[in-house]
């Protein structure tokens, strides 16, 4: 009896892994819609009742978005979520920000690197529009941190690397957390540093690319470090 009642338990798992498998035969992309219901029952052999459990799992997984009264769709960015390391829960901010900017130098100057090497013109285009988008705002004296989270994850998809843009969160994570931390002090210096950063992309020049990243992050670093001496 136990075994069967685990087994129900699995199906819709099982299930969800044969609907993940016909999305990626079908190619299905970002936004486009699955079939519904009844037809994928059929398809699958399966229950209704079975799919629309597994549907809620993969909806729990952020790989499906379900729109009552409109269907299932593909999620926009499948299978990401938006805390999947639970940077939630972890109590001490200022650990938390150390450690993340000592996991950034170790990844995004190598990603600036290879972003100055396999950026198209789209991708230089886009990376450039939202330096300038940056400077603006950090100008204005007002919120620039979506759009520098975009600055950085546009460079994360220039990189052309399928991994590398999945390792974004870590990142993006971050940059609310350094800004707010930094108390927005570091105007000319991110600035200049982002304007580096998108020349060099923009250059071809994978080394000048590195470095500047590098610098951006050393002046983060040298911020946080000075905010903590004077509040002890």
């Amino acid at each position: 009896m136990t075994n069967l009642l685990s087994e129900e338990k699995s199906l819709p798992q099982k299930i969800s892994e044969d609907i993940i498998t016909l999305i990626l035969e079908e190619n299905l992309q970002p936004g486009d819609k699955l079939p519904n219901e009844t037809i994928l029952s059929e398809r699958l052999n399966a229950g209704r009742s079975s799919v629309r459990e597994a549907m809620k799992l993969l909806a729990s997984r952020n790989i499906v978005t379900i729109r009552q009264g409109s269907g299932t769709y593909i999620a926009s960015s499948p299978g990401m979520v938006d805390d999947p390391l639970g940077f939630t829960f972890i109590g001490n901010k200022q650990k938390l920000i150390n450690d993340l900017l000592e996991v950034r130098f170790l990844l995004e100057p190598t990603i600036a690197a290879m972003a100055a090497t396999r950026a198209d013109k789209k991708d230089i285009k886009k990376i450039t529009a939202l330096c300038d988008e940056v400077e603006d705002l950090l100008k204005k004296h007002e919120n620039h941190t979506q759009k520098d989270i975009d600055f950085h994850a546009a460079i994360a998809l220039s990189s052309k690397n399928v991994v590398v843009p999945r390792l974004v969160p870590v990142i993006n994570s971050s940059i609310p957390l350094f800004v707010e931390t930094t108390r927005g002090t570091l105007l000319d210096e991110t600035i200049e540093t982002h304007r580096e950063i998108a020349d060099a992309i923009a250059a071809h020049d994978p080394l000048r690319a590195q470095d500047a990243m590098y610098l951006h992050l050393v002046y983060n670093r040298k911020r946080i470090q000075m905010i903590k001496k004077d509040s002890e």
